[in-house]
């Protein structure tokens, strides 16, 4: 059994365990049992009927916050030419377009928090699958992050804007980060109700009745706080 310290167990107090809560309500409880001395990140984590192993069950889509993550993001960029001269131009913090910054990514120089390419340059980008797959960093068509030079800065902004990828994992289980507890509450209310906005019209064609079975809202190490996954949420006015 973990044991908690004290601030923890004062927070889980503060909780209804048994309760689900509405999600203005569970996200102001969330960020009121924050325990943390730093800026705690508010987390969402779903838990779906899907079955991870099924081709038609998949889910992974992407979605823009509203009021971002309260974070500066680092955007890197593997591209050539005229690719990398538009990634230097919408405001990228690197732009891989040379072997020796390929070989420092290859020894795990990873100082960005999102990578995005061109098309052209993912025989290049595959071959650091093993450094950057593992960390989530892996530029994807599916996540919108292999694009056309053409559509770079519309990627960039996005990515620095709280662009959030959000995918299932092994055990059918949906992680996400929805902004900071210095947000407000009804910023944090809409960043969730777009990222729910989003998971359902990523709904995947083998998902049957209501897929999302259980949701809890949560602070980075503070108690969880269980969520009506059918409540249909809209921005607080």
């Amino acid at each position: 059994m973990t044991k908690h310290g004290k601030k923890y167990t004062a927070a889980l107090a503060k909780v209804d365990i048994v309760k689900v809560y509405s999600a203005s309500e569970a996200i102001a409880l969330a960020k009121e049992t924050s325990i943390t001395k730093f800026d705690a990140t508010i987390e969402i984590h779903m838990h779906t009927a899907l079955d991870s192993r099924m081709a038609d069950q998949q889910l992974r889509d992407v979605v823009v916050l509203p009021h971002g993550l309260g974070k500066t993001v680092r955007v890197l960029v593997f591209a050539q030419g005229e690719g990398a001269a538009a990634a230097r131009a919408a405001g990228a913090d690197l732009v891989a377009d040379d072997d020796e910054t390929m070989k420092k990514i290859e020894g795990g120089m990873l100082d960005f928090d999102v990578a995005i390419a061109t098309p052209d340059a993912m025989g290049k980008v595959g071959r650091l699958g093993r450094v950057l797959g593992p960390r989530g960093l892996m530029p994807n068509p599916k996540a919108g992050t292999v694009v056309s030079a053409q559509d770079m800065e519309r990627a960039i902004k996005e990515a620095k804007a709280g662009r959030v990828e959000f995918r299932l994992d092994k055990t059918s289980n949906i992680h996400v980060s929805i902004g900071k507890a210095s947000f407000g509450v009804n910023q944090l209310v809409e960043n969730y109700a777009a990222l729910m906005d989003a998971v359902n019209k990523a709904r995947p064609s083998g998902a049957k009745g209501n897929f999302i079975k259980h949701i809890t809202v949560t602070s980075t190490m503070g108690p969880g706080v269980k969520m009506d996954p059918n409540e249909h949420v809209k921005g607080v006015e």
